[in-house]
Formats: C-alpha cells, structure tokens, sequence
C-alpha cells in the first residue's frame, strides 16, 4: 500500500510519478517471472502473490493520478 506521502510526492511531481509507475510495473514483472518458474517454495509463492495484487492496486492509484494531471494540464 502506498503511503500518504509517497501520494503527496507523485501528486506533486512528475518524475516521481513516472518513477514509482516504472518501479512497480518491474518489480510486478519480475514478481510474476519467479511465480511462474515456481522456483520456490508455496508460502513464498503465496507472499509474492499478494504483493503482486497489492502493487496492481498501487499501479491503478497512480495511473490515476497520471490521468488526473494530464487532464487539469490539458485544461
């Protein structure tokens, strides 16, 4: 879950938007290669699962944020 200041940090900020966006969409890639390897054992495959859907909601919240600056930009 993202924390109230990293929100406040992509709400202000471009760069750290577009950072944290590409930070998760390859920590969510590489989660996914181990979990389909299943290189390791259930309890880590059932923690790396969770992260996964956590860091997917965590995606949506930026990309809506994304989508809110560049619509008031566009305005």
């Amino acid at each position: 879950m993202i924390d109230k200041a990293t929100l406040k940090a992509c709400s202000e900020s471009s760069v750290i938007l577009e950072m944290k966006i590409k930070n998760l969409e390859f920590a969510i890639k590489q989660s996914e290669l181990i979990i389909n390897e299943s290189v390791v054992n259930n309890e880590t495959l059932s923690y790396l699962r969770k992260k996964v859907a956590t860091s997917f909601q965590d995606l949506e919240t930026l990309y809506l944020i994304k989508e809110c600056k560049q619509s008031k930009e566009s305005v």
